[in-house]
């Protein structure tokens, strides 16, 4: 996710009104966001399935399933969205609605563009930033997480968070290796199977690095099936400390503190 102020974060704007889709899109852009449109709540589902966005604008009297149906269908099961929502929209009587909703703000049109941006700058300022996030605590433990699905991200930050260590993101196999270098974390905890290069062909390249060579690496692959694991003869890869076959946040917060203490 991008930083705020959030220059370059990307939004996805929802409404069918093209003139004030155009106004809006030419706006943000030059503020520095990248806009997405979609004209029904059917079309933004299906720009989901391509685009991960720091913020939806959302406009609720929309053709289709409206803005309603969208908010059904992204917060399945009373789950909030793995996205702030702010809705936009004439009805501004139903503030105190969406109040009771899992929304991180409302908007009532008309509403001038300094105030949305306003807004938009509030609701991205609030949300934390996955990329790196220092826990508070004495324990100030340094873990590189190498991971690219964006709800695993959030359950592991949280649970390590929760046990007072600090942590750093990194997406592809490429992405570790520069930070490992640079970062020097205390562990490195990583998927198996990651963009561009997978986890078994980073940790032996890591091991070879003077300055992270005695870095412990710890390896999940929730996907290993059981045929997998018996070709492998639970033999850990070559340069990983402890290999696990599971992504569960208690086992692996448990395997970083066997081997950070």
């Amino acid at each position: 996710m991008a930083e705020t102020e959030d220059k370059g974060a990307t939004i996805l704007l929802v409404d069918d009104n093209k003139h004030l889709v155009i106004t809006l899109t030419d706006y943000l852009t030059y503020e520095g966001f990248e806009v997405v449109s979609a004209k029904s709540g059917e079309e933004a589902l299906r720009k989901l399935e391509q685009l991960e966005p720091d913020l939806v604008i959302l406009d609720i009297s929309m053709p289709g399933i409206g803005g309603i149906g969208f908010l059904n269908k992204v917060q399945q099961n009373n789950e909030e969205a793995p996205f702030p929502i702010l809705v936009f929209t004439a009805r501004s009587a139903m503030e105190e609605f969406f109040g009771t909703l899992n929304v991180a703000g409302f908007v009532a049109k008309p509403c001038a563009e300094v105030d949305l941006l306003s807004k938009i700058n509030e609701v991205l300022d609030a949300q934390p930033k996955p990329m790196e996030i220092v826990a508070t605590g004495a324990a100030e433990k340094k873990v590189l997480l190498g991971e690219n699905d964006v709800e695993v991200v959030k359950r592991l930050s949280r649970e390590l968070e929760q046990a007072g260590f600090s942590f750093h993101l990194a997406e592809t196999g490429a992405e570790i290796l520069e930070t490992a270098a640079v970062m020097k974390p205390d562990a490195i905890v990583m998927k198996n199977i990651l963009p561009g290069m997978n986890g078994r062909v980073v940790a032996p390249l890591i091991r070879a690095m003077p300055s992270t060579k005695s870095i412990p690496i710890i390896l999940y692959d929730a996907t290993c099936s059981f045929e997998e694991e018996s070709r492998y003869g639970r033999r850990v890869p070559e340069g990983v400390t402890q290999y696990l076959t599971t992504d569960e946040s208690d086992v692996l917060l448990e395997a970083i503190r066997r081997h950070t203490k």
